[in-house]
């Protein structure tokens, strides 16, 4: 459209007035249809109508028909803003003597995701729900032990490990790594890549469990985030494929997107890669979580216990 020019603006804005008009009286379905109407009348009539899968950026659920938030806003958000701070303060703490520096954008382009998901949507373990798996972005770590540091799991570390390498009696893995943390983290989403394409395989293999009786996950959903970085790793999209096939469709999956944060100068883009400018969901979440009721992007403790 920006490409074409406007040879009768008049006549342009006269075909929009009457389609709002449409839309305040008739409502959206009617708008639908006669747009839908014309469309088909001018492709039987000639006209090159080229396909086009873009959409408008703009949020698929009209305002009018969005479900209000529940819980206190307000008071959300003032956690969101500590957790975002916390993690802030960690990371540069840590690069006094690493570089973890690409962790505080990472999270913080993604912290209302998170938030939303430990509050509202994500189970903890409980007597009749066997928790959610989250599969969380490795470069969001910060943001999970920020939470985790305000809920109690989690004291002040003395040290950041460089890189998950190691880890002291006091010291935290700078990317989830359930061998060197595993009360805390449940799955590891580093190296990039790893974290989109188990999220497949773990929902079919909890799929496999409940059809075979061996175990039930009926309710239980799988949570994966991803980033840039993930996105431009082949494995992120590598098993796409058997999450939409019909035969192993996956209603339990769930590929949160994750706004971008700015890359690094040099940092790679594939920009033919058609996930390239996509940002994902992560990983999983059960144990810790305490008074507020939610897990934390690791395991929730039985002591938060959340209704399906």
């Amino acid at each position: 459209m920006d490409n074409i020019p406007d040879l009768d603006p008049q006549e342009t804005q006269e075909w929009l007035d009457a389609l709002d008009g449409v839309l305040a009286a008739e409502g959206p379905d009617r708008a639908h249809f006669l747009i839908e109407a014309l469309i088909d009348k001018a492709r039987r009539s000639g006209a090159y109508l080229p396909f086009s899968a873009n959409t408008a950026y703009i949020n698929t659920i009209p305002v009018d028909k969005q479900v209000k938030l529940p819980g206190d806003f307000n008071i959300e958000q003032k956690i969101r803003t500590y957790v975002r701070w916390n993690a802030m303060a960690m990371v540069l703490r840590a690069n006094k003597d690493t570089n973890v520096g690409g962790h505080i954008a990472s999270f913080a382009s993604a912290a209302t995701l998170y938030d939303v998901g430990f509050n509202h949507f994500w189970h903890a373990p409980s007597d009749d729900h066997g928790g959610d798996l989250v599969f969380v972005q490795g470069h969001s770590a910060p943001g999970v032990y920020a939470r985790a540091f305000m809920l109690g799991p989690v004291h002040r570390p003395s040290r950041w490990t460089t890189s998950g390498r190691r880890s002291t009696a006091t010291g935290i893995s700078s990317y989830p790594h359930p061998w060197l943390m595993p009360d805390f983290w449940q799955f590891p989403t580093v190296s990039m890549g790893l974290g989109p394409l188990m999220a497949i395989y773990q929902a079919r293999f909890m799929k496999y469990l409940q059809d075979r009786g061996l175990a039930t996950t009926e309710g239980r959903k799988v949570w994966c985030f991803c980033g840039d970085g993930e996105m431009d790793e082949p494995e992120s999209m590598g098993a796409i494929g058997m999450a939409g096939a019909r035969e192993a469709r996956q209603p339990d999956l769930r590929r949160q997107l994750q706004p971008a944060a700015p890359r690094r100068p040099g940092a790679r883009q594939r920009q033919d890669h058609p996930g390239a400018r996509v940002r994902f969901p992560r990983r999983r979440l059960e144990r810790h979580q305490g008074r507020l009721g939610h897990g934390t992007g690791t395991r929730c403790s039985r002591a938060t216990r959340r209704a399906s």
